[in-house]
């Protein structure tokens, strides 16, 4: 009976395994699919690039430059890769962690050591948000090394969560209609910034890490923050997925489906000027009907939060 029961056991750990097995290798064709698909989308990558990928030692620029590295040995285009990674001097910080993993990989690597950490604790506050400083000094450096390296691009790390978490941000606290780009031109005029991730999901991310085992390193300077709006917006977006399924995707998409008739900016529709043509339009506004598709929303954080802000 013992015997029996233990190759029962067996059998089901295999099934377990093989099932597992199943399910990592669809998750990194997804991965991988959708990194490229990005690439192509937005044009991020071109022959003979020089790729700065800015590592920070968090699960999201481990992915980036893991499924970047994939993608370098299969595309129908030579482009190099360099790791940057800036060690801000936060106290504890493992500065043998990265360099180790990169050895490890065989990628090309930069460490730039600049004491940020001691700046942002002497200008903000105790208890201030000090994200605003500390990137502000991280771009301006980045920004730097990658014209010392003869970087023609510098990727970053940021997801589909992540775009949408900002477009609300902005939204909320900008009064702006503004999100994160999948490529765009730095404020210094000087480099191309793009986002390779741009189309995958976070939950998606985690896993990766976890199956790949990245060293995660964690941000003992502002990634502990909770009372940051990024943070809080975050929670809603996340607690709407959970309620309603597939609302993240369907705002992710919106994002690049505007119709600007539709709008209120007057610099990107000649509200002035238009006039009636007497010809039927099917993209035309319904005037006075509601749009049925659309069911009045419960109410949710996103009515606490404003209160909280006002």
């Amino acid at each position: 009976m013992a015997d029996m029961n233990t190759e029962v056991l067996d059998q089901d750990q295999t099934a377990a395994d093989k099932k597992a097995a199943l399910e990592i290798n669809k998750l990194s064709k997804r991965l991988h699919r959708q990194v490229g698909q990005a690439i192509t989308d937005f044009n991020m990558i071109e022959d003979g690039d020089k790729v700065m990928v800015c590592l920070s030692g968090g699960k999201d620029s481990f992915a980036m430059l893991d499924i970047l590295l994939n993608l370098q040995q299969r595309a129908p285009i030579k482009f190099e890769l360099i790791a940057v990674n800036l060690d801000q001097k936060q106290p504890g910080f493992p500065e043998d962690v990265l360099p180790n993993y990169l050895k490890s990989r065989g990628v090309p690597f930069h460490i730039e050591e600049q004491d940020t950490y001691s700046v942002v604790k002497r200008v903000i506050p105790e208890g201030k948000t000090t994200c605003g400083l500390c990137s502000r000094l991280r771009r301006g450096i980045l920004y730097r090394v990658a014209q010392q390296l003869g970087a023609t691009k510098i990727a970053l790390g940021h997801h589909r969560d992540d775009i949408v978490t900002t477009l609300f941000l902005n939204m909320f606290f900008g009064s702006r209609m503004k999100g994160m780009p999948p490529k765009l031109v730095s404020d210094d005029g000087k480099n191309v910034v793009i986002r390779p991730l741009a189309y995958v999901k976070e939950p998606d991310l985690v896993r990766w890490a976890e199956h790949r085992s990245f060293p995660i390193i964690p941000c003992n300077l502002c990634g502990s923050q909770e009372n940051l709006q990024r943070v809080q917006v975050k929670a809603m977006i996340n607690e709407w997925e959970r309620r309603y399924p597939g609302r993240i995707d369907n705002i992710f998409t919106a994002m690049g489906s505007i119709v600007t008739s539709h709008m209120m900016d007057k610099a990107l529709f000649p509200f002035e000027t238009i006039k009636a043509t007497g010809v039927a339009d099917a993209g035309g506004d319904i005037a006075f009907d509601d749009d049925e598709s659309c069911e009045t929303p419960a109410p949710t954080s996103v009515i606490r939060l404003m209160r909280e802000e006002d």
